[in-house]
């Protein structure tokens, strides 16, 4: 983005250059927690005049995940700042993360001084080196004459192309120096990154003849659909064609939940109706997907019968798992208005629904209607695809549906969120997807929270989950950042136990969480919550589930409602882990 130059023309820190880049970038939130290596930058921001706020953490990651909130909600690119040392690697994870699911965060993290790197000084670690694999850009800034560029680079990376995390480790003597800055908009130093392809109409022909050929294609949609701001084309695209569009995870809102040809999730814990779809199926476009191991399965046999078109910005993710018959680097936000151009100059969309492939439709709507999402509902328990059920009647209810974001830990209650919480809008569903880490779902609440203060932000966890950054109710309390989670606690880690019924026997190996059996729940998360000042709330009792909702909506602070579930449930149906459709277990 162009920057004016039209400002400080005088002597200035390294930290205030550093958050003054910010600004020019328009950065409005930095999550930022203090130390001694980046102390000058924390001084930097408390004299900053203008619209740049300052959250405190109370956990690195926990700042990180809530600059990955940020990020995935607004579609902008999410800061977050540490010190050296054991502040770096706490971004570790975050990074991992980040870079995993295509999530545009800036990590800025202090570093010991230029004349002591290598010396193994106080707080030292060699950040960039540690996580050079898990990055998708890394600085090492060793002259302050540099950061205005590096800062530039930086947000330019991060945004374009296929998004993704950068580590920008800062000296303490490089943001104590002092220089003018003559030029806040120099020229980048870029010369091998070039992140911007169009597919061209050629290419883009050739899908259109697959899909004048195909008797019963689908749609493969996937988090490059909602990161490229493709979702309104994909859904003309889909509506043009007649072609039924099964979701990733992160493609989950990218195409409405309650329209006709949604298919909802595909893959391990993927309806039944989307997978007999995608094995039967003779094409597969597959829109801004990675072809993920949750997806495919046994890839030898994923879409089979099918040939495959794939498009991606990446270049490196086409025909990287799966071949394709016509794999297409470009932008997919720009194909699919390409192709919906192309469709319209050769009048080849369709009138009725489904009227181009009747048959096709036939059987897809057969399967949805023979193999449903269901579970077996109990009066004497909270069941939690019940709660997740609930939670979205009240919000419907309430009106306050439009204007919700949910946000997950990882596990089973992810899963039910997905299968059971239908999302109609794109970057209104937060969860950790390619690394999977516990502990997501609270921060990244925080950081969507913070980007959207009005709209009602809840964060759908489990026990295990939860626990592992609950000090950010901390954050939550003191930032006024009214968080609501509802917490489905089964007092075991969900998922590594379902995989120990199904796998091993039954063999319990460490993933009982609890004090005891027969004793109150523990930890005891309704004192917890109440100990950071936030309001809370326990039930067992299936009749109080709206009202004890209810009251957590209309709460004005972070609430935590803590739902006692039983750990006996499963997420149903499932492939197993390397097996096929042939093998997918629905009791």
């Amino acid at each position: 983005m162009a920057v004016k130059n039209d400002l400080p023309h005088k002597p200035m820190n390294g930290a205030e250059i550093l958050i003054q880049c910010l600004m020019n970038h328009g950065v409005d939130i930095v999550f930022a927690y203090p130390g001694g290596a980046s102390m000058p930058l924390h001084q930097a921001l408390t004299a900053v005049e203008g619209n740049l706020r300052t959250i405190l953490p109370r956990h690195e990651q926990g700042g990180g995940f809530a600059a990955a909130g940020y990020a995935r909600t607004t579609g902008k690119v999410g800061v977050c700042m540490s010190t050296s040392g054991p502040g770096a690697t706490n971004f570790v994870t975050v990074l991992a993360d980040s870079k995993m699911d295509s999530c545009p965060v800036i990590a800025i993290t202090g570093q010991v001084s230029t004349p002591v790197i290598g010396t193994d000084a106080f707080q030292e670690t060699p950040i960039v080196e540690v996580c050079r694999a898990v990055t998708k850009h890394h600085y090492l800034i060793t002259r302050t004459e540099d950061i205005v560029r590096v800062m530039k680079e930086a947000f330019h990376i991060a945004s374009t192309g296929r998004p993704g995390p950068i580590l920008i480790d800062v000296p303490k003597d490089v943001q104590l120096r002092e220089i003018t800055v003559s030029d806040w908009d120099p020229p980048m130093n870029l010369p091998g990154y070039h992140p911007h392809r169009r597919a061209t109409v050629d290419e883009l022909q050739k899908v259109i003849e697959l899909i004048k050929q195909s008797k019963k294609p689908i749609i493969y949609a996937g988090g490059g659909v909602t990161f490229s701001g493709a979702s309104s084309h994909l859904r003309a695209f889909a509506e043009k064609t007649g072609i039924p569009v099964a979701l990733t995870l992160h493609g989950l809102g990218s195409f409405p939940a309650d329209h006709f040809l949604c298919l909802n999730m595909l893959g391990m814990h993927g309806t039944v109706y989307s997978n007999y779809a995608i094995n039967e199926a003779d094409l597969l476009l597959s829109f801004g997907v990675r072809f993920d191991d949750r997806v495919t399965g046994k890839l030898s046999e994923f879409a089979k019968h099918g040939k495959i078109v794939h498009i991606d910005i990446d270049p490196s993710e086409l025909n990287k798992n799966k071949p394709a018959l016509v794999p297409i680097h470009g932008d997919v936000c720009q194909a699919l208005q390409d192709l919906n151009r192309l469709l319209d100059s050769e009048q080849t969309s369709t009138a009725p629904r489904g009227s181009r492939y009747p048959e096709w439709i036939r059987q897809v709507e057969e399967w949805r209607e023979t193999e449903p999402m269901r579970f077996a509902d109990r009066d004497d328990a909270i069941l939690p695809q019940f709660a997740i059920q609930r939670l979205h009647a009240v919000l419907k209810r309430k009106g306050l549906l439009d204007e919700t974001i949910i946000s997950t830990g990882v596990g089973q209650h992810q899963m039910w969120a997905a299968q059971y919480f239908p999302f109609t809008k794109p970057r209104t569903w937060l969860t950790s997807g390619g690394l999977g880490t516990m502990g997501f779902g609270l921060p990244s609440a925080m950081g969507a929270q913070a980007a959207f203060p009005l709209k009602t932000c809840v964060d759908i966890d489990g026990d295990g989950s939860f626990l592992m950054n609950i000090q950010e109710l901390a954050c939550c309390f003191t930032e006024k950042l009214p968080v609501k989670v509802l917490l489905l606690n089964n007092q075991h880690l969900g998922m590594v136990v379902q995989w120990e019924d199904r796998f091993h026997g039954g063999n319990r190996a460490h993933t009982y969480l609890g004090a005891g059996h027969g004793e109150a729940p523990y930890p005891d998360f309704v004192t917890l919550a109440k100990g950071f000042r936030c309001g809370a709330k326990r039930i067992v009792e299936k009749s109080d589930v709206d009202s004890a909702i209810e009251e957590m909506l209309d709460s004005k602070g972070p609430f935590v409602l803590d739902v006692m579930v039983p750990y006996q449930e499963h997420v149903l149906p499932m492939i197993p882990s390397g097996r096929t459709v042939r093998d997918m277990i629905k009791a």
